[in-house]
């Protein structure tokens, strides 16, 4: 990556340092995020003028409206946001104390981790959507702790955790479709309904507690930015900075993993977001740093651009999103791993 320049923006204590391009990118993505929200408010099967969405907003639509925009369209597309966002930051973070763009939450097993204790609710429990969403939510950060501990040898190492969470995330795809091979046909049809990830029937009891999740963790990652960059000089130099090392770490760590895991309950398993979000957003600014404002609006963008599309091509109940973007990321995975071959041969 090519060194960008930075300007201090601010005065005194509260003062920050923005590259400009990244600051660019930044208020390109969020332009594009509003953009692509005002047009899933107003497409579906009712189609509805953007001025019908913001009279209803503010309380002045009718019943019919009123029910499309506030039942309907609006928790399915905070879900969209606050998910895609919180994937984002989620797959920044660990990709920036990996040193590695394949250390994201879905391919060092986090994912799968939710994915299991949401089974083992499903199958073994039969219990209903909260009681999925905490066994998601419990399954996702049991899994982080044993990730962890495996991989811990004086200090977590990122190529060391790449390869005990691929490992993890292997054992776990088998460990969930026996589970799905024993369950009842009903809950088979459940627990596979959950795996492909989507945004169906998504309603405000789902927005509720990814919300409050993202607003209190968000703040503590953005705070946390220019430690994590400091940390990819390495430890010592960090140290040498004046930058508590292991705190950090496992502060970060527990953001990243929570993110993820409250996501993966709100909306199943939503793949390769926070694989490609980070990447691409440091791509844009031509940044060697983590740039988590700009990954997490780029994963906004797209999960909201996938939840869009799938249902312009396959309809309101059509195609689940998780199933888009798992094909689009499979893509991005080949691309990424052919130009690192090419790197290491140069």
């Amino acid at each position: 990556m090519n060194a960008v320049k930075e300007k201090p923006i601010g005065t005194g204590r509260v003062s920050v340092r923005v590259a400009p391009r990244a600051l660019i990118v930044g208020i390109v993505l969020f332009v594009l995020v509003f953009l692509l929200s005002a047009v899933s408010m107003t497409t579906g099967d009712y189609p509805l003028s953007f001025g019908d969405v913001v009279k209803t907003l503010f309380g002045f639509g009718d019943a019919g409206t009123e029910f499309i925009v506030t039942t309907l369209r609006l928790p399915r597309l905070l879900v969209a946001l606050l998910v895609g966002g919180a994937l984002g930051v989620s797959g920044g973070v660990l990709q920036s104390l990996s040193g590695n763009p394949l250390g994201s939450p879905d391919v060092i097993g986090f994912t799968e981790g939710s994915a299991t204790g949401a089974l083992l609710v499903i199958v073994l429990a039969h219990g209903g959507s909260s009681e999925v969403a905490l066994g998601a939510l419990a399954g996702g950060l049991l899994t982080a702790l044993v990730v962890g501990l495996l991989a811990f040898r004086r200090g977590v190492q990122g190529f060391r955790l790449i390869l005990v969470g691929i490992g993890v995330a292997a054992m776990l795809t088998a460990f969930n479709s026996y589970l799905i091979t024993r369950a009842s046909l009903q809950d088979a049809y459940s627990a596979q309904a959950w795996l492909v990830g989507g945004l169906n029937g998504r309603g405000w009891e789902e927005v509720v507690p990814v919300g409050i999740a993202v607003v209190i963790l968000l703040p503590i990652a953005f705070g946390h930015g220019r430690r994590l960059s400091l940390l990819e000089m390495g430890d010592d130099a960090a140290k040498g900075l004046g930058v508590p090392v292991e705190r950090t770490r496992t502060i970060m760590i527990a953001v990243s993993v929570t993110l993820c895991a409250v996501a993966t309950a709100a909306a199943g398993p939503i793949a390769f977001v926070a694989l490609a979000a980070p990447q691409l957003a440091k791509r844009l600014a031509r940044s060697a740093r983590p740039t988590l404002v700009s990954a997490a609006l780029m994963g906004a963008l797209l999960l909201v651009a996938s939840d869009l599309v799938t249902r312009l091509a396959f309809g309101e109940q059509g195609l689940p999103v998780g199933i888009a973007t798992g094909a689009i990321g499979g893509l991005y995975l080949m691309w990424l791993l052919s130009s690192q071959w090419r790197r290491n041969r140069a």
